[in-house]
């Protein structure tokens, strides 16, 4: 990176989109220049409210993402999306669908739209989603809006970046259902059944409420029970309740400290986690890469003299 092109850290904190961009681009080549500049943002987040959508193919996730750009920016609110997209198999690049149907707030100075291709990545996001979530942080977005790229039951990883996750399901096709499987009842806070026009979304919304009946009971105050709403997102009835929804949400987290301090923990744990694992990959490209030490070492593994716990132990000791 030229002089010219150096990516300086005041112009991203004062809100310039420019830098920000290129910030994340360098994020998303996983160039070492974008980790101190990340290191130092990291510091000035944790302002943003971050929404999260998720939710299986179809569910109507960026239509939902669009209506509440609206709304927000109707509170005189600037709103930054980072909309996951599943990878273009020819150019290796984000399919770019949900910028389309974000597309009339594109002439807004205050609302910034990034896709992000998957690049193969699971859990419904980008491998650099977190990382871009911290420099948009840093900007002082008002609402930061993460939509996943709807891969249905595995969409866990949105647990870790967001203060509240919305989870759509659609009224019939067995949707509903995707509700009960690995650990998606777990990670949505509030649960909106889109398009609810069509037939079955009282059944669906129902399905929904039995299965929380399993999890939650009546009484329990210092405890969130999701609640379940109903949206026709391409005429925007039922955001106004979904906002409503967030907001309490927030309040309840505000009013139950010890709650919000484990939801953050557990954040910052899963974090780590991550990142932890990139470091562990780089040091074992830096410790051994390409050497006859690592070499021997995957001979040792693969002829069962050596097991990968203790040949991963010593790549990290190392």
């Amino acid at each position: 990176m030229n002089e010219r092109n150096k990516i300086q850290i005041p112009q991203i904190l004062d809100g310039m989109v420019r830098p920000a961009a290129r910030l994340i681009t360098l994020v998303e080549d996983n160039d070492p220049r974008a980790k101190p500049i990340l290191q130092e943002l990291y510091l000035k987040g944790g302002k943003s409210l971050v929404i999260g959508i998720t939710g299986p193919p179809g569910a109507g996730k960026s239509t939902l993402s669009d209506q509440l750009i609206a709304h927000y920016r109707d509170q005189e609110k600037r709103v930054c999306v980072i909309a996951v997209d599943p990878t273009s198999p020819f150019t290796g690049g984000a399919i770019l669908g949900d910028r389309i149907r974000m597309g009339r707030h594109n002439t807004d100075p205050k609302v910034f739209i990034r896709s992000m291709a998957t690049r193969g990545h699971l859990g419904g996001l980008a491998r650099a989603t977190g990382d871009a979530l911290c420099v948009m942080d840093a900007m002082g977005w008002d609402v930061v809006i993460v939509e996943t790229v709807g891969v249905g039951q595995g969409e866990v990883n949105i647990m870790q970046c967001a203060d509240v996750v919305v989870l759509l399901q659609t009224p019939g096709g067995g949707d509903h259902i995707q509700a009960a499987k690995a650990g998606i009842l777990e990670i949505g806070d509030i649960f909106v059944v889109n398009k609810a026009k069509r037939d079955g979304a009282d059944r669906t919304v129902k399905e929904i409420e039995e299965m929380l009946d399993f999890k939650f009971h009546p009484g329990e105050a210092s405890i969130w029970r999701p609640p379940v709403l109903k949206t026709e997102a391409l005429t925007g009835e039922g955001t106004e309740e979904l906002v409503a929804q967030i907001e309490a949400r927030m309040h309840f987290l505000q009013e139950h400290p010890d709650e919000a301090g484990r939801l953050g923990r557990e954040r910052a744990r899963i974090t780590l986690a991550e990142v932890m694992k990139e470091l562990a990959v780089e040091r074992m490209g830096d410790g051994v890469k390409g050497g006859r030490e690592l070499d021997e070492l995957l001979d040792a593994i693969a002829t069962r003299r050596v097991d990968p716990y203790s040949a991963a132990e010593k790549i990290l000791g190392a």
